[in-house]
């Protein structure tokens, strides 16, 4: 049976949460990486920051012991760009609301830069600090006067050492509200990122790695490529039990370790060692005896999803059943039931399950589940 690396020739692999957390490299990252580059498969690192150039991304992450450079990064400026060119003739001239490195990207494609909304054939919007009214107002009038809108991503929020802050996705709504228009995206979940990274590859077999349910796998599945979910960084046991389809992964992993386990055991579905019944609407009881909580979340996946999926109610039956709900974040101790729902993870939170092998706890409550 071959390995999940084996069914690949690149991995198009999301930065935070997934490779690292802050300062910090996710364990096992940067081996798992490196050595896919030595069976042959290459990482491309896809990124929603548009702020950055690709140069400056590789350099952080060579400084992380990951193996990078500026041509091993794609980021949503790129692929923002790319759309502007795709849709515009050589030198038609473009608002850029972001960064010089987005500044950067747009003029790489042939096109010009203008300050002026009556000039703008188009406006493009990418993060930037500095971004005030002026420039709002600006793309506003451009926008509302009917110019191509490109938006590098619609991200809400970023992560800071002082809490989630506005992101583009705040900006972009700014200029959403002011006109009535909705803007081309680029960036995850959207598909041109991901198409642009494939591209710039000649990918023909890629797949998507990520932490995050409604960005990476929506992207990845949106883009038409084969999805892993890993459980290091944003989206958890239970948001992943009540996702809809469309954010669905095709694989799930506790981390990128799992790129050389057999692809067929990553994909949700029976697992050995576990059972999984239903009990009414929505009403899921694990039992068994095996040793991976991860397993059980896969097995408890399939039963939900093939039965409508949405909002579940999870209980445990026995101790290896309840020890695996806990290792996954999904107990809830001294609840007559519990409820998984599909709310998604508060902004700037990065919620991680516990799953390593650790025996049971021995407490007498049978009853598991995490309220969302």
């Amino acid at each position: 049976m071959s390995d999940l690396l084996a069914r690949h020739d690149v991995l198009l692999a999301d930065l935070d949460g997934t490779l690292y957390r802050g300062p910090a490299v996710v364990p096992g990252a940067v081996e798992a990486v490196r050595g896919a580059v030595q069976r042959g498969v290459r990482t491309v690192y896809v990124t929603n920051n548009a702020s950055r150039r690709p140069a400056a991304v590789a350099e952080h992450l060579e400084e992380l012991g990951f193996p990078a450079g500026p041509e091993d990064v794609v980021a949503s400026s790129q692929a923002a760009a790319a759309l502007l060119a795709e849709q515009l003739p050589a030198g038609a001239r473009v608002l850029v609301v972001g960064t010089e490195a987005l500044v950067a990207e747009v003029t790489a494609q042939g096109l010009q830069v203008t300050a002026r909304a009556e000039d703008a054939d188009a406006v493009v919007q990418g993060h930037n600090p500095d971004t005030g009214w002026r420039q709002l107002a600006e793309a506003t009038v451009a926008v509302r006067g009917g110019a191509l809108w490109v938006a590098c991503n619609v991200d809400p929020t970023l992560p800071t050492e002082r809490g989630p802050m506005p992101g583009n996705g705040a900006m972009v709504g700014v200029v959403r509200l002011a006109t009535g228009r909705e803007p081309q995206v680029a960036g995850k979940p959207g598909p041109a990122l991901l198409r642009e990274a494939a591209r710039r590859t000649g990918a023909q077999r890629p797949l998507m790695v990520g932490d995050r349910l409604d960005t990476d796998i929506e992207g990845g599945r949106a883009a038409g490529m084969p999805t892993l979910l890993v459980l290091t960084g944003v989206s958890d046991a239970a948001e992943l039990l009540a996702a809809p389809p469309a954010l669905r992964p095709d694989y799930v992993g506790a981390d990128l370790e799992s790129l050389t386990a057999p692809a067929d055991g990553l994909a949700p579905g029976p697992r050995p060692g576990w059972d999984v019944r239903a009990e009414g609407s929505g009403v899921l009881v694990l039992s068994g005896d095996g040793s991976d909580a991860v397993d059980a979340l896969r097995a408890l996946c399939a039963a939900h999803w093939a039965a409508g999926g949405g909002p579940a109610q999870v209980a445990a039956d026995g101790p290896a059943a309840r020890d695996a709900l806990r290792r996954l974040g999904l107990d809830a101790p001294g609840a007559g039931s519990a409820t998984v729902a599909s709310s998604g993870p508060a902004p700037g939170s990065s919620p991680m399950p516990d799953t390593s092998d650790t025996s049971d706890d021995g407490t007498s409550d049978d009853t598991a589940g995490a309220h969302r």
